[in-house]
Formats: C-alpha cells, sequence, structure tokens
C-alpha cells in the first residue's frame, strides 16, 4: 500500500507540479486546498481534496488525522493581501497567533508546523520529489548578462538578501545602479511590473532565498509567466540564486526568454 502525504496547497503550479511528482513516485496524495488562491485544477491530479479558507488550522489537522497522514508539505503561497480580506481564523489558529504573534511568514510557518508535528504529523521540505527543478549555477538562456547588467546583478543580490533577512520579500528590481522596486505584499510579478513602469526597459530582475531559508516553505520559484511578465515591461535580465529557487517550466521559460532577449542566470 502506498504511503500518503498531506499537501498544504496555496497558490499556483507549485501544487499541482508536487502533487503530479509525489504520485509519480507511488504516493497517494491528500489535499488541503484555500478557498480563493489553489487552483481547482489540482482536484484532478489528487487522491483527496478538502477545501478550507486561510487561518482554519484546526480543520486541516483534523482532515489530515482523519485521512492517516503522517507527513505533509506546504506548496504554493498565500496572497498576503488577502489575509486582509479573507482571513477566517479558527481558536487553534487564534491560540497560536497569540503566543507567537502576527507579522513574520518564517515565524509563523514554523508555528504552524510546530502545531502540526505535536499531532503527529510531519513537515517536509517542498521541494521533495522535486530536486532537479533548482536552478543550476551559470547563465540558462542563449544571451548572457552584460558588464553593465551583471554589476546591478551584484547590487540586485545585496539588498534582495537584506529584504530577505528581514522577511519583507525576496525580489528587487534594479536599473543602472538604483533600486527601482523592492517586493512586500504584492508578490514578485507586481514588484517587476512596477519596477518596469518606473524605470522603463533594461531592467534587471533578481530573486533569491531568505537568508537561511527554511525549505519546508516558501521556496522562492519562477516560470514561464514571470518571462512574460518581464517581456511586457522589456526587462533584460533575471537572476536567481542557483540551488535555492525552483524553475517550473524550464523549457517553455528559456524558450520565451531567448525569444525576447533575456538572459537568465543562475549566481
Amino acid at each position: 500500500m502506498s504511503e500518503k502525504i498531506g499537501l498544504i496547497a496555496g497558490k499556483g503550479q507549485f501544487p499541482r507540479i508536487f502533487a503530479q511528482a509525489a504520485q509519480a513516485q507511488g504516493h497517494q496524495v491528500v489535499a488541503v486546498a484555500h478557498r480563493g488562491e489553489t487552483d481547482p485544477a489540482l482536484a484532478d491530479l489528487v487522491d483527496q481534496i478538502h477545501w478550507v479558507y486561510v487561518g482554519q488550522l484546526g480543520k486541516i489537522i483534523k482532515i489530515f488525522k482523519g485521512a492517516g497522514v503522517r507527513q505533509a508539505v506546504m506548496a504554493g503561497g498565500i496572497d498576503r493581501v488577502r489575509l486582509f480580506k479573507n482571513f477566517r481564523p479558527d481558536l487553534k489558529t487564534l491560540n497560536l497567533i497569540r503566543r507567537v504573534g502576527p507579522g513574520q511568514d518564517d515565524r509563523l510557518l514554523r508555528a504552524v508546523a510546530g502545531e502540526l508535528e505535536q499531532e503527529g504529523i510531519i513537515i517536509v521540505p517542498s521541494t521533495l520529489f522535486l530536486e532537479e527543478l533548482a536552478v543550476p549555477a551559470g547563465v540558462l538562456s542563449r544571451r548572457r548578462p552584460s558588464s553593465e547588467e551583471l554589476k546591478d546583478i551584484d547590487l540586485g543580490f545585496k539588498v534582495a538578501r537584506e529584504i530577505g533577512r528581514l522577511d519583507i520579500g525576496q525580489c528587487v528590481v534594479v536599473r543602472r545602479q538604483v533600486v527601482v522596486a523592492l517586493e512586500a505584499v504584492e508578490g514578485t510579478d507586481e514588484t517587476i511590473r512596477r519596477g518596469g513602469r518606473l524605470a522603463g526597459a533594461g531592467c534587471v530582475v533578481v530573486k533569491v532565498s531568505k537568508p537561511g531559508q527554511d525549505l519546508r516553505f516558501d521556496v522562492p520559484a519562477v516560470g514561464r509567466e514571470t518571462i512574460m511578465i518581464m517581456g511586457e515591461v522589456q526587462a533584460k535580465v533575471l537572476a536567481l540564486e542557483a540551488g535555492k529557487t525552483l524553475i517550473f517550466d524550464r523549457p517553455q521559460m528559456i524558450t520565451l526568454a531567448d525569444r525576447d532577449g533575456i538572459a537568465v542566470w543562475g549566481v
């Protein structure tokens, strides 16, 4: 009998990719999906799916224990802006927030993982079964960054690591040694759009892992849509932290990057 693995699913394609990889390894996937966040198409890729609102930790525990789940992953983020509008904490979540305080993502997620582990459900890295998606070092596209763009990458990495250390965001947009956009609650896509609107064509986009990143959650990831948005604003470089960032749809992503003359660089 195959082992069951729980999937706490957020937005984007990460939950779908994880579910397919887990089933390919012979696992049964029991998914908890978040209303207004998770793609309904996930239902076709898992053995069970249960829908909850953001904040219903007690319900998640009940679902997993009822299904016999002993380990689980968190895949896909939650729109942090939605937390101001559609957050429905149950008693267990309220007690957790009262104990650890609101605010920083990592602190809250570690506390959530701790609550699950007390119930016998171990949170494992979201990269489980997906190690091949990690960004390699070096150039991935046809075009290499220019010497001026490499300087912008260096600046972008320094700034991105600092905002990551503060648990603010993981993406920075730079143009000619000027930081034009920092990621906050809006997420990477909107940060790129804002940076492009402010600085015009030729921006450098840098995305990194937080210092001391806990691979159980919030692993930075990019994909085809990232390049499409960069193309909209004529950004010209995507620099990623090698080994600590994931690429989804790599062949399609690189094809689009080459078409638009975008350099993709693993640092």
